[in-house]
């Protein structure tokens, strides 16, 4: 007959252990501002982007210049602003 004890042992599969969608925080010169939740599989240019175009983002560097951009994949955009 049928026992649980005859059944093999499941295998593990990476594809289904990844997560479909992240959450990156947005920072403006190191303090936090917003979090956006994103494709896992975004690139860092669409990330920038899409931090760039947050209302709320927009809010802290609207008649600032953007020196520099850092991303952290999987984590964070920092935007550095005067």
């Amino acid at each position: 007959g049928y026992s649980i004890h005859n059944q093999s042992w499941p295998k593990w599969d990476e594809d289904l252990a990844k997560d479909e969608e992240i959450t990156l925080v947005v920072q403006v010169n190191g303090k936090l501002r917003d979090r956006i939740v994103v494709p896992a599989s975004i690139t860092e240019d669409e990330a920038k982007n899409t931090a760039l175009n947050r209302q709320r983002v927009k809010s802290y560097i609207e008649g600032k210049e953007v020196l520099k951009t850092i991303y952290v994949p999987g984590r964070l955009v920092n935007l550095v602003v005067r």
